[in-house]
C-alpha cells in the first residue's frame, strides 16, 4: 500500500506493530532500532537471574504461541530468542534497521508528513509513525553526591558488565526492586560480600516455577491445544484482580508475602524487609530466592539513607562508610517520559515534552492531540497485567485507524483535545478510586513529578481490549486527500 510507515523501536511493541502492519499489506515499512539487536528491554537487560514476572504462556503473542517454554516464568535469553524467532518468521528482518538511533521527529502540517532524524543526521519521511519506545527506555541514574568519585567499578543493572568478575569482591547494590530481587541471589553466590542499600521494602511473593521436564515439553508439541488452554487459564486467573479492588485478594497476597519473609532468620533484617506500604502500591514482585539470600553470612541489608559516595564506597546517614569494590545501580528507568525521551514536535511547533508538562497523557494510551498520525505503543496509562497482550490491542488499533484513513481518503487524523481530556478525566477518577495507589499510602514510579499517575491502567486487560475495539471515528478530526480544512473523521 502507498503509505510509508515508520516504526520506532524493535522491542516487543515495535515487533508486534510490524507484524500487524505487514499482515495488513503495509510493506513500505521501516523499523528503526538504536540497538544492535531486537528485543528492546529484553535485548539490553542481561543481568544474572533475569526472568519475566508474568507466566510465560501469557507473556507471548497470541498469534505465535511458544509450545515449549523451559519453565513457567521464562528467562531473559529465552524471551530474546523468542522475539528473534518472531522477527524471522513474520518477515520483519528486511524492514529492520539496527544501530539507528532516532533523536527527533517533527510533524509537517503543510505536507502531512513526519520527518524523523537519526543520530547519524539522516532524515526520513513517513506518513505515519508508530512509536514503540514504551516505559523502560531511558535509564534512571541516581542523583547521589560523589557518584563520579567512586574508585571501584560501577554500572547500571540494565547494562550489566559481564566482563567484570564479581568473584570475591565487595559488591554494593543500590536499589531493591524488580531487577535487584532477581539478580541479588545470583550475585550473593559468587561475591565476597554483598551489601544491599534499600530505600523502601517491596512485597516479594513466591511463585510456582519448577522447570518443565523434557517429557512435558515434548507433550506440548503434540498437544498445542493444552498450551492455549494454559494461556486462557492464566489470563482468567490474573485479569479480574488487576484493578486492585478486591480486599480479600490483597490481604491474601500480603499474608503470602509475610510468610515468605518469615524465612529470614534475623529479626531486625526481617522487620526491615517487611513493607509498610500496602500490596499493590508498588510493582508486584515475585521470587523464590530473594528473602533466603539474607540468611547468608556474606549478605548485609542497609536501610539508612545514602548520604554520599566516596572513592572507597558508600557513606550512609549514620556516618558508616561501607567499603566496596563494585557498585551496581539497580535504580530502574525514567518510566514517566515515554515518547518524550526523544525530541518530538507536533502541530504549531509544540514539543511533546511541553504538551506533557503536567504529566504524560494520551487517548486510550495510544494517540495525543496535536500530534497527528502518531500512534504510541506502551504509552501513558497502559501498564498492567501482561503488556504483550495490551501491545497486541494497541497495534491492532493503530492498524485499524490507518486502514480507515485509506478507505475514507484521509491523509491525517488527530484526536480532538476535548475527547482526550474527557478520557483522561475518567481515567484519573478511576485511579483515584484505587486505595492502594493513594499518594497518602504509596510512593512509586507510577507518578510524574506533578503527582499524576501516568503509567498505570486501572482496569482489566479484557476491558482495555474492549476499549480499543470500540469504533471511535468521531474522536478524531481529519484532513482529506488533496488537503483542505480538517473535518470530523
Amino acid at each position: 500500500m502507498g503509505r510509508r510507515i515508520g516504526v520506532l523501536g524493535a522491542g516487543a511493541g515495535g515487533i508486534v506493530a510490524a507484524v500487524r502492519l505487514l499482515e495488513a499489506g503495509y510493506d513500505d515499512l521501516v523499523v528503526l532500532e538504536r540497538a544492535s539487536g531486537v528485543g528492546g528491554t529484553w535485548f539490553h537487560n542481561r543481568y544474572p537471574g533475569l526472568q519475566c514476572d508474568v507466566p510465560s504462556h501469557l507473556y507471548s503473542f497470541s498469534f505465535e504461541p511458544l509450545w515449549d517454554w523451559s519453565r513457567p516464568y521464562g528467562d531473559g535469553p529465552e524471551i530474546r530468542a523468542y522475539l528473534e524467532h518472531v522477527v524471522e518468521r513474520y518477515g520483519i528482518r528486511p524492514h529492520l534497521r539496527l544501530d539507528t538511533a532516532v533523536v527527533s521527529a517533527s510533524w509537517d502540517d503543510s505536507r502531512s508528513l513526519w520527518s524523523v532524524t537519526t543520530a547519524a543526521g539522516e532524515v526520513l519521511e513517513f506518513d505515519v509513525v508508530v512509536a514503540g519506545l514504551g516505559m523502560f527506555n531511558e535509564l534512571n541514574w541516581p542523583d547521589l553526591p560523589g557518584l563520579a568519585d567512586f574508585a571501584g567499578h560501577s554500572f547500571h543493572s540494565a547494562r550489566w558488565d559481564w566482563d567484570h568478575d564479581l568473584a570475591g569482591r565487595r559488591v554494593g547494590v543500590i536499589g531493591s526492586a524488580a531487577s535487584a530481587v532477581q539478580f541479588v541471589p545470583e550475585v550473593a553466590e559468587v561475591c565476597g560480600h554483598l551489601t544491599v542499600f534499600q530505600r523502601a521494602a517491596n512485597w516479594v511473593l513466591p511463585k510456582v516455577d519448577t522447570p518443565y521436564t523434557a517429557a512435558e515439553r515434548e507433550h506440548w508439541w503434540s498437544h498445542p491445544e493444552e498450551v492455549l488452554e494454559r494461556r486462557r487459564a492464566i489470563f482468567e486467573q490474573i485479569d479480574p484482580y488487576l484493578t486492585f479492588q478486591h480486599p480479600e485478594a490483597l490481604a491474601a497476597r500480603e499474608q503470602a508475602g509475610r510468610e515468605a519473609i518469615a524465612v529470614v532468620a534475623d529479626p531486625a533484617t526481617r522487620r526491615a524487609l517487611t513493607p509498610t506500604a500496602p500490596y499493590g502500591c508498588q510493582r508486584p514482585l515475585v521470587s523464590n530466592h530473594y528473602y533466603a539470600t539474607y540468611n547468608r553470612p556474606n549478605v548485609s541489608l542497609v536501610t539508612d539513607p545514602i548520604e554520599r559516595i566516596t572513592a572507597a564506597g558508600v557513606v550512609t546517614a549514620d556516618g558508616t562508610e561501607h567499603a566496596l569494590d563494585t557498585l551496581v545501580l539497580a535504580t530502574g528507568f525514567q518510566t514517566t517520559r515515554f515518547l518524550a525521551a526523544i525530541e518530538v514536535t507536533g502541530r504549531g511547533g509544540v514539543r511533546l515534552a511541553e504538551a506533557w508538562a503536567e504529566g504524560a497523557h494520551a487517548y486510550k494510551g495510544i494517540t495525543t492531540a496535536g500530534f497527528p498520525n502518531l500512534f504510541m505503543l506502551y504509552g501513558p496509562n497502559t501498564n498492567n497485567g501482561s503488556i504483550w497482550y495490551l501491545l497486541e490491542a494497541q497495534a491492532d488499533y493503530a492498524v485499524r485507524q490507518v486502514r480507515r484513513m485509506d478507505a475514507e481518503g484521509i491523509v491525517a487524523i488527530d484526536v480532538r483535545p476535548e475527547v482526550e481530556a474527557a478520557y483522561n478525566a475518567a481515567l484519573d477518577a478511576a485511579i483515584a478510586g484505587i486505595e492502594v495507589w493513594s499518594p497518602d499510602r504509596c510512593h512509586s514510579y507510577y507518578r510524574s513529578p506533578s503527582g499524576r499517575v501516568v503509567t498505570q491502567w486501572p482496569h482489566s486487560m479484557s476491558e482495555y481490549r474492549r476499549l480499543t475495539e470500540e469504533p471511535d471515528a468521531d474522536a478524531f478530526v481529519a484532513v482529506p486527500v488533496g488537503g483542505g480544512a480538517a473535518v470530523e473523521a
